[in-house]
């Protein structure tokens, strides 16, 4: 018999010293009732309670925590149905509150972000909800978090994980985009269509102005040459005509001879004669050929004082 009264005695000893110390893992926090009452919360570390008239009443995840939220159905301004989902990430600031303030806290926490993402989404297009999610997330923090700060938790984020239309828009939206791309197309075509005659015609005006640049050089160079041909042969001329004032007749034979020579080189020239007869006057002519060298000698001679101007000889006469 006294046996099992020390057993009963080392059991009830184990069970309040288990009772009696306390160690709170990190990242959580515990709430200590006295009889059912609130009265403190134990941070992570060893602690003592007096058991019967203490115990421990919430034991509290203080670490951030992730809750997903399931899809839904929501109507958006246009009346297009879209199914949303998304996700939340808070922490508990204040152990008592989470523990106190609220029943179930998840639930009631994803219970208060479907409402306002029916809200939020509700007062937008549908492409606008589609194209603003950040936004969307921005005003689903905003409202959500000042909900919940009487519950002790600090809502970091909320994530809009997934706008899903219908399927039937959904193929009208991606025949309203192809169209939308073949527009672009056609006109980034008919743009390049315009850039390239726009290029082509400036090539053609360059082209145009490079020709013309081109002829009126030409031509300002082949004026330059028959005025320098001009001035040679006026010296000619003047030369010729001095000789002739001298006294030189062999001056003469040179008109005689140019004429000659010319009008015998467009006679032998016309397409139509196939041969030429020599006339029996071209000794007269090689003679006044050498006449002119003649004079071209006399002319080169004066100069130096190395002979004086006197009439040459008289050609001889052909057949004599």
């Amino acid at each position: 018999m006294g046996t099992v009264l020390a057993l009963v005695l080392l059991l009830a000893g184990i069970v309040l010293l288990f009772k009696t110390v306390r160690v709170v893992p990190q990242g959580y926090e515990w709430t200590v009732e006295r009889f059912g009452k609130y009265t403190h919360t134990m941070q992570p570390g060893l602690h003592f309670l007096f058991p019967v008239v203490y115990g421990v009443g919430r034991k509290i995840n203080v670490m951030e925590q992730v809750l997903d939220v399931p899809s839904q159905d929501v109507i958006t301004k246009d009346n297009a149905v879209v199914k949303v989902d998304g996700v939340v990430f808070f922490h508990v600031l204040d152990a008592a509150k989470a523990a106190y303030e609220v029943h179930n806290l998840e639930l009631a926490t994803i219970a208060l972000v479907q409402t306002n993402i029916r809200t939020v989404i509700g007062s937008m297009d549908l492409d606008e909800s589609l194209s603003n999610r950040e936004a969307i997330n921005a005003q689903l923090l905003g409202v959500v978090d000042n909900a919940t700060n009487p519950w002790g938790i600090k809502v970091n984020r909320i994530e809009i994980r997934d706008i899903q239309p219908p399927r039937d828009l959904i193929d009208s939206m991606g025949r309203q985009m192809k169209a939308e791309r073949d527009r672009r197309a056609v006109i980034l075509e008919a743009e390049g269509h315009r850039q390239s005659a726009i290029l082509r015609a400036e090539g053609d005006k360059q082209a145009a102005i490079l020709e013309a640049e081109g002829e009126k050089e030409a031509a300002y160079r082949e004026a330059e040459a028959r005025e320098r041909l001009a001035e040679a042969e006026a010296n000619a001329t003047r030369m010729v005509s001095d000789a002739i004032s001298a006294g030189n007749v062999q001056a003469i034979n040179y008109f005689v001879a140019q004429k000659y020579i010319e009008a015998f080189k467009a006679l032998a020239e016309a397409p139509n004669q196939k041969f030429v007869m020599m006339p029996m006057e071209s000794a007269g002519v090689i003679g006044s050929l050498g006449g002119i060298a003649e004079l071209a000698k006399q002319a080169l001679d004066l100069p130096s004082g190395s002979a004086s101007m006197r009439p040459a000889p008289p050609p001889p006469r052909a057949g004599s």
